[in-house]
């Protein structure tokens, strides 16, 4: 008997190594699909109910939604008009919060000169702090304030887990967890929310694989850099009143890169770092139901939208000042950020871009939102953050600073791609309570913007395209 409590381990062990990994996995779906096929055989023996209308009619919609055929094509048709329903239904709102803010700016000038204040005290809490919260807060809040009730509609519609069931099969390819589909919808709002999302899932390492491709979304803090650029050079070449539909497709394009590359980062992960095969995931697809509009409203906006726009507040009033004194230093005729700028520049034309567009990145580590502004800041030499209300003024001053269409796309590229901002990176590190995965979760990312950029750019300048 002891003898065979001895051999045992090495007998399974010598089975394990012989299971070939998908057979492995196509015999655990056979369990799976036995124990409900067997679970189903026994509840029509011992219970009986009557068909109701509402059960087949949500089965036509999942025939629909769900299938092989038109179930990515349907949720990528919903995204795209959430998007759209975004980019210009947040145009106005923002609009007049900016106006509304940067009229409260003025009045804190007026009170500062009023007090005889010193110009330094007035640059760093007004010139810096105060307008980058203006910034942060006019240009998240109406996006988010739209984004997140019609994401929060689709949730409680019943929508968002046939979106998991229709990317299951691709997650899986890359052997990652399927309610990953989730999150990753989660991150479209803010990285941030999307990787406390992330605790739906219950392996942790395919929680940390979730957790470390998220960011490869873009959050509504991006958008803004993207919509804009694509207004500029894509929406710019087509025909008047097309210019928001061109620039939603260029940003579903960028969204779909994004998701492409989550897979393939995922499926690296899985196989180098965070070996494994994924774990089951079963899921049962609630109802249909009628939504609950005050639910919707509370959870959307004070749970989520809040929330968020809190945890960005934080984290971009100091950045606001560090970029004023970083603009108002000076170094014989130069600041340090028209340093920072020279010494970046020869990397920054290999990608495709410039030195100023690099240091707007650094600088925008704390809150996304600020990066377009810093630009701006940085080719009129001002010495605060400014906006330019004419798109037409905004491209003219781009052009004349040496863009082209391969610096807006490299631009575009590596804002999709690059590293998470302040806030999700600070979440990241409360997630996995690790200083290596947090650093990882900052260096992987960067190294893949730097990657693509780089072949992008020198592909272009190898064809003569600009």
């Amino acid at each position: 008997m002891s003898t065979l409590n001895t051999s045992l381990p090495s007998i399974l062990s010598s089975i394990k190594q012989e299971i070939d990994p998908e057979e492995s996995q196509k015999f655990r779906d056979s369990i799976v699909s036995s124990i409900y096929s067997c679970a189903e055989s026994i509840a029509g023996k011992v219970a009986h109910h009557e068909v109701m209308r509402r059960s087949e009619f949500d089965q036509k919609i999942d025939n629909i939604v769900t299938s092989r055929l038109l179930g990515i094509p349907i949720m990528l048709s919903l995204l795209g008009i959430i998007l759209w329903l975004t980019i210009t239904g947040a145009n106005y709102p923002s609009q007049m919060l900016s106006y509304g803010l940067f009229w409260i700016e003025g009045q804190l000038t007026l009170l500062f000169m009023m007090i005889s204040a010193p110009d330094w005290l007035h640059g760093i809490l007004v010139l810096g702090m105060y307008r980058s919260l203006a910034w942060v807060i006019s240009v998240m809040l109406p996006p988010m304030a739209i984004f997140f009730p019609l994401f929060t509609l689709l949730e409680d519609l019943g929508y968002l887990p046939r979106v998991a069931f229709n990317l299951d099969r691709f997650f899986k390819k890359a052997c990652a967890h399927g309610k990953q589909a989730l999150t990753m919808c989660m991150g479209f709002g803010c990285n941030a929310a999307g990787v406390i999302s992330c605790r739906i899932i219950e392996s942790p390492r395919e929680r940390l694989i979730a957790i470390l491709t998220n960011n490869f979304v873009p959050c509504n803090g991006r958008f803004p850099t993207l919509i804009t650029l694509g207004m500029l050079f894509l929406g710019g070449s087509v025909a008047a009143g097309y210019n928001t539909l061109a620039a939603t497709a260029a940003v579903v394009c960028l969204i779909l890169l994004g998701i492409g590359i989550t897979f393939l980062i995922s499926w690296l992960l899985s196989k180098t770092v965070l070996k494994g095969m994924p774990s089951f995931f079963t899921l049962e697809l609630p109802p249909y139901r009628k939504p609950q509009i005050g639910r919707i409203l509370v959870r959307s906006i004070l749970d989520r939208t809040i929330f968020v726009l809190m945890r960005a507040v934080v984290v971009a009033a100091p950045a606001g000042a560090i970029t004023w004194l970083l603009a108002n230093i000076y170094i014989g005729d130069l600041s340090i950020i028209a340093y920072l700028a020279d010494w970046l520049d020869p990397f920054g034309h290999l990608l495709g871009m410039d030195g100023i567009i690099l240091v707007a990145f650094l600088l925008g580590l704390p809150a996304n939102e600020i990066v377009l502004p810093i630009m701006i800041m940085s080719y009129l030499s001002a010495g605060a953050m400014l906006e330019i209300d004419s798109l037409h003024t905004l491209r003219g001053l781009l052009v004349n600073n040496g863009w082209t269409w391969l610096t807006a796309l490299s631009t575009m590229l590596f804002s999709l791609l690059h590293y998470p901002c302040g806030t999700t990176i600070l979440t990241i590190y409360k997630e996995t309570k690790s200083i290596k995965w947090t650093v990882f979760s900052v260096l992987m990312p960067l190294a893949v913007a730097v990657i693509v950029t780089l072949i992008v750019a020198q592909t272009a300048f190898l064809l003569n395209l600009v």
